[in-house]
């Protein structure tokens, strides 16, 4: 067998023990060195967010016979895709592909928070009191489903290596526990980090309670489609440990039981989204009637 069977016959224990190895380390990471105080026992959102995880996971084996690993490797058998149908280094074929599915992530998120029925949806995950590493888990299952979809999609059109896809998805996972981690590291590593990947300080502005700091920073792995399309802020204008986290809604502790997650969809209107007007903005944000949008990376206590 060669590298790539190798490791996509391991997928399953690779997936398992890159998730729990990554969330263990950021939870001992968070207890040793929280970037912010905890606001919420960590007892009733680890319990939710994690019961929502187990949930998400369930209801999409029942939904898909097949996942994003699974149709590339059919799209290379039956010559699928645009890169199975040009000739390409394996290497260079696995780069481009994961490349091209993180901009693809980045694209889909910007379009769940600018369509209202999306932000419904997505609004879910930044209705988070706190912000750690479990809110990186916290998708309603009607956002996973819509987002495994597009996620086929792509694929099939792509033809990416399956190992590629496999690898990416991975990552993608990891680096989304690590950015909602709730982490203190030194500002002038995060200075030069935040180039290569999204870190916790870049990703937390996009759950500012602010929408205008909401809708920014949509990037979960690689930072660059944020800095390259101008929806890159380096800062909260509250700092990171006086900014509030959330939503205009749902803020109370209720809210963050499951049950009430299921629901939130088709509770309330659905503002706070991208397209809202500026007067919309001004309206629902509370933290702040004076905005003030960072250009650089100076102000970050």
């Amino acid at each position: 067998m060669s590298m790539p069977d190798i490791i996509l016959a391991a997928e399953p224990t690779i997936r398992i023990i890159a998730f729990f190895a990554v969330l263990t380390a950021m939870a001992l990471w968070e207890v040793a060195a929280p970037r912010r105080r905890r606001d919420i026992p960590r007892v009733v959102r680890w319990t939710n967010n994690i019961a929502l995880v187990v949930l998400d996971t369930a209801i999409l084996r029942l939904t898909f016979p097949i996942l994003a690993v699974g149709l590339a490797s059919m799209a290379e058998e039956r010559g699928w895709g645009f890169l199975n149908n040009i000739e390409a280094p394996v290497w260079l074929a696995i780069v481009v592909s994961m490349l091209l599915l993180d901009l693809a992530i980045y694209l889909q998120h910007v379009m769940f928070h600018a369509v209202p029925g999306l932000w419904r949806l997505h609004r879910m995950h930044h209705a988070d009191l706190d912000f750690d590493a479990t809110t990186g888990l916290r998708f309603h299952p009607v956002e996973i489903l819509a987002s495994m979809g597009i996620k086929l999609a792509v694929v099939a059109a792509l033809g990416p290596p399956a190992v590629a896809v496999l690898l990416f998805e991975v990552i993608l996972n990891a680096t989304a526990l690590f950015n909602h981690a709730n982490i203190d590291i030194p500002r002038p590593v995060d200075r030069v980090l935040r180039w290569i990947v999204v870190t916790p300080d870049m990703h937390r502005v996009h759950h500012s309670v602010d929408p205008r700091e909401t809708n920014s920073n949509f990037g979960f792995n690689l930072p660059w489609w944020d800095r390259l399309l101008g929806t890159y802020v380096a800062q909260p204008a509250k700092g990171h440990t006086d900014m509030d986290i959330g939503i205009e809604q749902f803020r109370t502790r209720r809210d963050l039981w499951l049950d009430r997650m299921l629901i939130q969809p088709l509770r309330g209107p659905a503002c706070g989204g991208a397209l809202d007007t500026p007067s919309q903005h001004s309206r629902s944000s509370s933290v702040s009637s004076k905005y003030t949008k960072f250009d650089t990376d100076e102000i970050d206590q």
